[in-house]
């Protein structure tokens, strides 16, 4: 591919899986890379607006596949597995060169098992992550995959002592956003000032999550103003959930990178918004919520020690943590407290944290190698 593939390439076929809000995102972006590299490629499959901006044919939004919890799970199982039979009676009949599958591993691994037999090529990039629960599913990764893709620097080693063959091609976040608004027109927006405190709310990306978060969230932010009046809010909100009640001064910022970028202190639901700030050098609580049952058996099956991406990948204590029966006002506000001071012990050695963890995440082009590692491979078996 040194001299690179021309309009008149042979057309490849390309059928996308991405099932929440953050696969939507890297899906787009992914697109994008892959059709500077081979224009005459074309794509189908489910994804969200991202995936669909850059060119993707939807059949499936995210919107509809976005469920998190066991029991939540268990309840819409009727409706996926309708989802699953379309998906694969889709692939059958279209035959694309290859299926690329973007993280949601309980939706993505069973499809794969399910049409091994199809003999169709298929990339994993964003790797379930097994190395924190499920480990057996390493086992059906070796038997069903052509190609992995993984963004955390861990992962290679740990795949590979396991018999996976992985391609480590760095982290998403790794990559230099540029944001389309300066500082200084972001707070006039708002109409907040850089003189007071800014605390950014982000409760989840999933409307069962954000249910469960935000009177917590609610009574924490009214038990910190009583401590400091000054105190301004923004709420990073994912466009796909509602928030009810708002306070009248509450900011809303949907694009949540912004809101980190202006952010004093964030409290964060557990997921990848806890790496993001990370990367934007903001203080953060991290907490989670799940329903009882759901707890009970995350608990059981877990293997690590942490449930937020920046303290896996230090492999310590970074980030305070609240989950379940600990995430209440009290413990959100004790911790938030001494990092709205700048100079606190608490807040330098967080951010000292966060330096250590964005050297592992690679050099920006991600995308970019990504999507030069799937078509080689592609364009070799096409061949």
């Amino acid at each position: 591919m040194e001299n690179g593939p021309t309009m008149n390439s042979e057309p490849l076929k390309l059928f996308i899986i991405a099932g929440e809000p953050s696969g939507d995102l890297h899906g787009g972006k992914l697109i994008h890379a892959m059709k500077k590299i081979y224009p005459n490629s074309a794509f189908m499959g489910h994804g969200g607006n991202a995936m669909k901006e850059a060119g993707m044919q939807i059949l499936e939004h995210t919107d509809d596949l976005a469920i998190m919890g066991f029991i939540e799970v268990i309840k819409h199982l009727p409706r996926m597995m309708k989802i699953m039979g379309k998906t694969i009676d889709t692939i059958s009949r279209t035959k694309p060169d290859r299926i690329i599958l973007i993280d949601y591993p309980g939706f993505n691994l069973r499809l794969a098992k399910r049409i091994q037999h199809l003999k169709i090529p298929i990339t994993y990039f964003i790797l379930p992550q097994v190395w924190a629960w499920k480990e057996k599913r390493v086992e059906t990764m070796k038997a069903v995959l052509d190609q992995t893709l993984s963004i955390f620097p861990f992962e290679q080693d740990w795949f590979e002592s396991r018999g996976l063959q992985t391609n480590y091609v760095g982290h998403p976040f790794a990559e230099q956003e540029h944001l389309d608004e300066s500082s200084k027109d972001f707070y006039q927006r708002h109409d907040i000032t850089i003189e007071h405190p800014l605390l950014v709310l982000l409760p989840g990306s999933r409307q069962q999550e954000v249910d469960r978060h935000w009177p917590i969230f609610l009574k924490t932010v009214e038990k910190l103003k009583e401590s400091n009046s000054l105190i301004q809010v923004m709420v990073g909100k994912a466009p796909n959930v509602s928030l009810s009640p708002i306070p009248n001064d509450f900011k809303i910022e949907e694009n949540a990178r912004k809101a980190m970028v202006a952010g004093t202190v964030a409290i964060v639901s557990s997921g990848t918004a806890t790496l993001e700030c990370a990367v934007e050098d903001t203080a953060m609580v991290v907490c989670y919520k799940l329903s009882t049952i759901s707890w009970w058996l995350a608990n059981n099956m877990a293997s690590v020690k942490y449930a937020s991406m920046v303290n896996l990948i230090a492999d310590e204590n970074i980030v305070p943590e609240f989950l379940q029966h600990n995430m209440t006002e009290e413990n959100l506000v004790k911790s938030i407290i001494p990092l709205l001071n700048a100079k606190s012990i608490e807040r330098k050695k967080m951010l000292s944290g966060f330096d250590r963890v964005r050297r592992t995440l690679g050099m920006p082009g991600v995308y970019k190698r990504a999507a030069e590692s799937i078509i080689s491979k592609t364009i070799v078996e096409h061949e």
